[in-house]
């Protein structure tokens, strides 16, 4: 094999490489990993898209995820604050000038714990207020469409098999005379 050809086949390779790697907007691949259909949805055919489904359950433990790890913030990750800021005035009262900036680390892990924090809260508070209002929604959906299906069954003379009677309306009596 000629060298030549051994650098041609090599650069090949890399920009299948490439071309493979690249990303690819308006659908996912087709093994069905991650990523969310654009204008031709998952499948790639126009019109066609995916369907966003969160059951209560998954809503739930979202929500209980956030609070656990809310939970864990607090009893873990809050504790490095003290000590930190108790070492930071130590060094700073020995002279050191570590002090200070052990004091802006402190002060700055302090500040993003409270972000994070807040974060998990604002989580796990958004699930339980979104579960209730869907549990709502579902339940008034319900209600709406069983009325309507009723009222419409009394409408609908193609509820009864052809050429009988509606059964909507019970058994027909004989007519007055």
């Amino acid at each position: 094999m000629a060298w030549d050809e051994w650098e041609q086949l090599k650069a090949e390779a890399l920009r299948q490489r490439q071309d493979s790697a690249r990303m690819r907007l308006n659908g996912t691949d087709a093994g069905g990993g991650g990523g969310g259909g654009g204008a031709h949805g998952s499948s790639g055919a126009p019109g066609t898209y995916g369907v966003l489904k969160a059951s209560q359950k998954d809503l739930a433990a979202l929500g209980r995820s956030a609070h656990t790890l809310y939970n864990d913030l607090w009893d873990r990750a809050r504790v490095a604050v003290p000590t930190s800021d108790s070492a930071a005035t130590d060094l700073t009262q020995q002279g050191f000038a570590l002090g200070a900036d052990l004091q802006h680390v402190s002060t700055r892990w302090e500040e993003q714990l409270k972000s994070l924090m807040d974060a998990c809260a604002h989580i796990a508070n958004h699930m339980h207020v979104t579960r209730a209002l869907h549990d709502g929604d579902d339940g008034y959906i319900a209600r709406r469409t069983s009325s309507i299906a009723l009222l419409d069954a009394g409408f609908d003379e193609r509820v009864g098999a052809p050429g009988r009677p509606n059964g909507v309306y019970g058994e027909q009596g004989k007519k007055k005379e």
